[in-house]
């Protein structure tokens, strides 16, 4: 039989994702849970393991292709009639589904045989998004295209992308209209059959919408190399990360009134603690630097005063207040901005807050973050010291109340013990979510970070 895998939900309401690569091509022999290939979602790079054993009859979509949820990506030639994974399967009477063996895959009887409801094993779901056994469905399925191959994979019908009464959406993007304020029924949906994407949302709210005319391609990763070309102009797609973190930054600046405070502090003796624990054998192989104090800092000061470790439920018109910390470090990656969370980092010390710092930007600048690393952050810490940045005004991570930049830190005059003398002085700049946090508490949280990086032993009487 020809069976298809569809592209399947990733997770985090992410509705398409890029083909990056393919591990196979037409004619492989491919075993369950063999990885296929990686898609590239706004979030991170997933690999995409087979759903099937079998041989590869067709690859529908090249390499570079971004391709919704639920599409046909590859298709495979396994033992039984043709059925589909990722997608709840068409029965007619007299006919059933059910899951094969793990060496011949999912299979489902032919129609007009009589179904053993008995004996009929269920699917065992082997990648996020299959969900329970599927019930029956009058969806018709849709012929793949085949680059390259003349293979057939199904001879489903084609079906029309229609407009239905209700706007469709996603819930994340029902929740960002309500918040602006826009009607969907007043928009035209980008996505297919019309969905409505968060684009369409933020191009409607902030007269966003793209240009056309000609564009000279260019890679994804394209810079700006000096000199002077041929073309006056080079056009990008804005997809993947970059997308993302657009839409994330808009949302947050059109939601969350921003308020963003500074303070300037003496952390040579924060520094001097820092060179102690460099010289301990438990931190040997470790990278200390002061990201690691602030991240135990923030981890102490949210402890006393939780209004930075909330979240503003506008659907239910509730505050949510977290009794654990995620704690999001924003990194820069060859995909872009990223901010992956330590989860539960309350509960590590500066040992175990100096690996998780270390994992996460590892498994960052590979490109292999996993979307559950993304998710569920409730307060974040960017570095922008290590660029030679002395202060910001960083933009909150969308559905937290505070975010925390570190400055560079630099020998600089000051006044110590009376007299001017040469420290190490840096600057911390904090925005908060003036809806959730006052300016007063905003104003203590960061002083009580500024305190612990200036003096360690702070913490002892904070914690």
């Amino acid at each position: 039989m020809i069976a298809e895998f569809k592209l399947p939900d990733l997770g985090e309401g992410l509705t398409e994702s890029e083909i990056v690569s393919w591990h196979v091509a037409v004619g492989d022999t491919v075993t369950l849970n063999q990885v296929l290939g990686e898609v590239e979602t706004a979030k991170a790079v997933v690999e995409l393991p087979s759903p099937y054993a079998g041989v590869v009859t067709a690859i529908t979509h090249e390499p570079g292709t971004m391709v919704e949820v639920g599409e046909v990506i590859i298709a495979f030639d396994v033992a039984g009639p043709a059925i589909g994974a990722g997608e709840r399967r068409d029965r007619a009477p007299g006919a059933a589904s059910g899951a094969g063996e793990a060496g011949g895959g999912p299979i489902a009887t032919g129609a007009g045989a009589e179904p053993d409801a008995a004996a009929a094993p269920k699917r065992v779901p082997t990648l996020v998004g299959y969900g329970a056994d599927p019930e029956s469905s009058k969806r018709p399925t849709r012929r793949a295209r085949v680059f390259g191959t003349a293979a057939a994979v199904t001879a489903g019908a084609s079906g029309a992308r229609v407009q239905g009464d209700r706007p469709r959406s996603t819930p994340p993007v029902r929740k960002l209209a309500r918040d602006l304020g826009i009607e969907l029924a007043s928009l035209v949906g980008s996505g297919e059959r019309g969905l409505i994407t968060r684009e369409d949302v933020l191009a409607f709210a902030g007269d966003h919408a793209n240009g056309s005319g000609a564009a000279v391609e260019a890679p994804a990763s394209y810079t700006p190399q000096g000199g002077i070309t041929d073309a006056r102009e080079v056009r990008t797609p804005i997809k993947g990360v970059r997308k993302f973190m657009a839409a994330a930054m808009v949302e947050s600046a059109f939601t969350a009134p921003h308020v963003t405070e500074f303070l300037t502090i003496d952390v040579t003796a924060g520094m001097d603690f820092l060179d102690k624990l460099r010289g301990l054998k438990e931190f040997a192989g470790l990278k200390v630097t002061p990201l690691t104090l602030a991240a135990k800092a923030v981890s102490l000061a949210v402890a006393r005063h939780p209004a930075l470790n909330t979240h503003w439920d506008a659907a239910n018109q509730e505050v949510v207040a977290y009794n654990y910390l995620n704690l999001g470090i924003a990194a820069a990656t060859p995909r872009g901005l990223l901010v992956p969370n330590i989860k539960d980092a309350h509960e590590l010390g500066l040992r175990g807050l100096a690996v998780a710092l270390g994992e996460l930007a590892e498994t960052a600048r590979a490109g292999k973050t996993p979307p559950a690393d993304l998710a569920g952050g409730t307060f974040s810490v960017t570095n922008i010291g290590v660029f030679g940045i002395d202060a910001g005004t960083p933009i909150l991570n969308p559905g937290e109340a505070g975010i925390l930049a570190l400055g560079a830190v630099r020998r600089t005059p000051w006044e110590y013990q009376g007299e001017i003398a040469l420290r190490q002085v840096m600057t911390l700049s904090l925005s908060f979510d003036h809806r959730l946090v006052d300016g007063a508490q905003g104003s203590r949280f960061l002083a009580d970070v500024g305190a612990m990086m200036a003096d360690p032993a702070m913490g002892l009487v904070m914690g």
